[in-house]
């Protein structure tokens, strides 16, 4: 379904991911994240190379089901368990409904990411969630996840990023906006959307996330993938 919530002129709540947004989540994050099916795309491929036999996979932040159904269709490990996770029971619904007899061995659960145990662990993504997380909990939802990952077991990460240098970020805004009219969002959808999350969604910086990642216990990260301000970082336990 078409994404038109933002086209009129009203009053703004912090944004929620409730049944209004999930009936046209994946097209606003086709329409608003430069590059989201690549990195789609490239999450799943990661599967081939880092999956291990008879362990877990996390999409922590699952949404509609789609980083889920990308490393199942690339998974040529056995005897694996997928966990589809998010605190959104609407969510949660479309997820199931989504991959219904496409994903074997999953457990699509409606729960606080905060709370949900990671244990045998090859893979842990948070695709475009860690952002939604409160600054403050970030470090203990990542260290969390590289105590549950088995040696060798990945973390992905991808996160909207912002730039110190105020030129850089001047740019790579305005690129972000043109990209998002071009497909075919106006500017009062573009003000509306923007007044809605800015509460909700706190960036970081590359060099912030990276920091913590060391900090957390990684000692292999790096910036595989990037589309303007839109980056994902792998790193290895």
């Amino acid at each position: 379904m078409r994404d038109n919530l933002f086209d009129k002129k009203i009053d703004i709540a912090d944004f929620r991911f409730d049944k209004e947004v999930v009936k046209v989540f994946d097209d606003m994050v086709r329409r608003s994240v430069p590059g989201y099916d690549s990195m789609i795309q490239m999450i799943g491929l990661c599967a081939r190379i880092y999956g291990q036999d008879n362990t877990n996979y996390y999409d922590l932040g699952s949404s509609t089901g789609a980083i889920t159904l990308s490393l199942a269709l690339n998974n040529k490990s056995k005897n694996n368990q997928f966990f589809a996770v998010d605190n959104s029971e609407e969510m949660i619904k479309e997820c199931k409904k989504n991959l219904n007899k496409k994903v074997d061995n999953l457990q699509a659960i409606c729960d606080d990411i905060n709370q949900v145990k990671i244990q045998n662990a090859a893979i842990v993504v948070l695709n475009l969630t860690l952002q939604f997380i409160d600054v403050k909990l970030r470090s203990i939802l990542i260290k969390k996840i590289y105590e549950g990952l088995n040696p060798g077991g990945i973390l992905i990460i991808s996160e909207k990023v912002h730039f110190d240098d105020e030129l850089t970020q001047n740019h790579i805004t305005k690129l972000h906006l043109d990209f998002k009219k071009e497909n075919g969002y106006s500017e009062l959808e573009i003000a509306n959307k923007r007044q809605a999350i800015e509460n909700v969604l706190i960036t970081e910086t590359k060099e912030d996330h990276l920091k913590r990642l060391r900090d957390c216990g990684f000692k292999e990260t790096s910036c595989f993938f990037q589309c303007l301000n839109f980056v994902s970082f792998l790193s290895v336990k």
